[in-house]
């Protein structure tokens, strides 16, 4: 039996499917939804110290941006998928009587052609509002989310965010900031980048970039390529050409005090395939640090089990198994262009991003947030 595990990144803390309604009185309830190129993803929490606490859950794959490579448009089957999901969502919202939320498509609705006609369609037939998010505010979403990872030792940052259409990666400058002080700094960042000269006790953003590749589009890039291996390469080396475009991190820089931070199915799937998980548990899995020869041998047993196999390994599970491939491809260049043998691994992401910037905007979070990180 296949693993029960999240989709991608946006696996939750303390997920409750919650019968009850939102009574009177009680604390109100905000929603985040985030719909991407090959999942329908939400989160219903209450705000809880400087965390929250998840009351129910939705995440279903739609892959919303199937075709969307070759034709430039979202498809009609595509689109009915992703609106039954939706329905799903609005259905939970009526039942737990949420008056905030933020709902957001990405890359797949940026991209298409229709994307704008469809988020009509959508506002028609579900009565669900959508922004279709730039790059940036996705990325400042996802650097958000990951605030508890890092490390109060950590002067150099980089947040990678590996979707099924677009990879965000952002690089944080830390060393302004008071290390008990850095964690909460990055929480700030749902406000915008900062890039010139930055405050006292304030992160600055060094660089980042939102590359149009993510498992899925950078997988539908190469299917015409039959040998596994040799695809696995051309994806990891494409991946590497699209970076070039990003600040480099040279190698007179030091290593000491330097942090990556990754957050996506991949990275979640990686890590409980290094532990040997046959059935996912997050609490095992966010927070943890992988060096780069433990992840490389995970993507070389990958390899050698070849397309059949992969289908087979419970620890990757059905939903996975397709794009796990080209997630490691762009995992794999990240780790060569980057000088750290480490990687922290997030199961987090866009939804718990815009849980914390809906509850940090009306004041309801209290106390620093807590780090995490495990060996």
């Amino acid at each position: 039996m296949a693993p029960k595990r999240p989709d991608g990144a946006g696996a939750i803390p303390e997920t409750v499917e919650s019968p009850a309604l939102n009574p009177a009185g009680a604390a109100p309830l905000y929603a985040a939804l985030d719909l991407g190129t090959n999942s329908c993803r939400m989160l219903i929490a209450e705000p809880l110290g400087s965390q929250f606490r998840v009351v129910d859950s939705f995440s279903k794959s739609v892959q919303l941006g199937s075709g969307l490579e070759h034709s430039g448009r979202l498809s009609r089957g595509s689109i009915h998928r992703t609106i039954q999901a939706l329905r799903v969502c609005r259905q939970k919202l009526k039942r737990h009587k949420v008056k905030k939320m933020r709902l957001v498509a990405t890359e797949a609705c940026r991209r298409a052609t229709n994307g704008a006609e469809f988020m009509a369609r959508v506002r028609r037939e579900t009565g669900l509002h959508l922004d279709i998010i730039e790059p940036q505010e996705e990325a400042q979403l996802a650097v958000v989310s990951c605030a508890p990872l890092v490390a109060p030792t950590t002067d150099q940052l980089l947040v990678v965010d590996i979707g099924g259409g677009s990879t965000e990666l952002v690089w944080i400058d830390l060393t302004r900031v008071e290390p008990q002080s850095r964690a909460q700094s990055i929480m700030r960042m749902h406000r915008g980048f900062q890039t010139g000269e930055s405050a006292e006790n304030e992160a600055k953003v060094v660089d980042w970039i939102s590359v149009p590749l993510g498992v899925a589009t950078l997988r539908d890039q190469f299917s015409d390529v039959e040998d596994d291996a040799a695809r696995f390469a051309l994806m990891s080396w494409y991946f590497e050409e699209n970076l070039s475009e990003f600040a480099p991190y040279t190698n007179e820089q030091a290593r000491e005090g330097f942090q990556i931070v990754g957050t996506s199915g991949t990275v979640t799937t990686v890590a409980a395939s290094h532990l040997g998980l046959r059935r996912y548990d997050r609490n095992k899995v966010d927070g943890l640090t992988m060096t780069s020869d433990q992840i490389d041998a995970v993507i070389r047993t990958y390899l050698s089990l070849g397309p059949a196999g992969r289908k087979r390994d419970p620890r990757i599970g059905q939903d996975r198994q397709a794009l796990i491939m080209s997630g490691s491809a762009i995992l794999q260049a990240l780790l060569r262009c980057w000088p750290t043998d480490r990687l922290s691994v997030a199961d987090r992401g866009l939804r718990e991003g815009m849980l914390y910037a809906q509850m940090a905007a009306d004041g309801v979070l209290t106390r620093e947030p807590e780090q995490t990180e495990r060996e």
